[in-house]
């Protein structure tokens, strides 16, 4: 009982932190500004398909950006030891050091017009070009903020992977290629579905990047939610609806993710 009861503090935050705005955004979504039950807040988010399938694009191409550069560096920082590992350790995690809006804004300073890039181009006898205010800057805003989210889960995986079962596959005849296809990669599944999620979900709903490197020309889900709570087009009951919905195919590609994570795990694992 006395075990119990250490939970109390931790269910009473949830409950007051967690459950309950989901279930206020959930009672403004299906009510209107007159206090009834209605609908039509989730019918007028038809005009806002092309945000969803942008913000959904763009944290796609986010995700896969982060994996495809954060899977062979969680490699090698594995599978380095000493001086080596301390420093590329260091220089992943240091930008996590420095506060959000500070790393993104000295991406805006370094993509603009004038900015750092386009004057060493200039030198060059190229460009300018324009970087800021794209969904190429935004992307780029994404990969180097979320980037250590993918590093970190597929690393501590990998760093775990028993040495025994790389020797074994070798002394059986795998070549490099064929131990990392069919023992290192299966075997690593979980860190890279952690990342996946870990990537995606902030992407996704992220608003301050593009705000900052998007210059407020290309609306994402984050920036279209911020303006109905707190923009000149203030309706929370429709901003409460866009969040839900999100909300709701979020968790269903963490289920999705996590269902798939088991079945591989289940298969590496025989």
């Amino acid at each position: 009982m006395k075990s119990k009861g250490i939970a109390y503090p931790y269910v009473g935050w949830m409950g007051l932190f967690v459950v309950a705005p989901i279930l206020i955004i959930a009672v403004y979504a299906f009510t209107s500004a007159a206090g009834g039950f209605t609908l039509d807040n989730f019918k007028d988010m038809a005009q806002y398909a092309s945000a969803f399938g942008r913000s959904f694009l763009l944290a796609a191409v986010a995700t896969v950006i982060c994996l495809l550069i954060g899977y062979p560096l969680a490699y090698f920082l594995a599978r380095e030891t000493g001086w080596v590992h301390r420093m590329a350790t260091m220089l992943i995690m240091l930008p996590m050091w420095m506060n959000f809006l500070l790393r993104t804004y000295s991406w805006k300073f370094l993509l603009e017009r004038n900015g750092l890039i386009n004057t060493l181009l200039g030198f060059l006898g190229v460009g300018p070009f324009q970087m800021i205010d794209t969904q190429g800057a935004i992307v780029l805003g994404m990969v180097y903020n979320f980037l250590p989210y993918m590093i970190l889960p597929i690393f501590s995986v990998i760093e775990k992977i028993d040495p025994k079962v790389i020797e074994a596959a070798q002394d059986l005849g795998a070549d490099s290629l064929t131990v990392f296809r069919r023992v290192t990669f299966p075997l690593s599944l979980p860190g890279v579905l952690s990342g996946i999620t870990m990537v995606f979900i902030p992407s996704v709903s992220t608003f301050a990047i593009s705000s900052m490197l998007g210059g407020g020309k290309i609306l994402l889900l984050g920036n279209l939610i911020d303006m109905q709570f707190l923009g000149n087009a203030y309706n929370p009951h429709l901003g409460s609806a866009i969040s839900l919905v999100m909300m709701v195919i979020v968790m269903v590609c963490m289920a999705l993710m996590n269902r798939f994570g088991e079945g591989e795990e289940g298969v590496a694992v025989l």
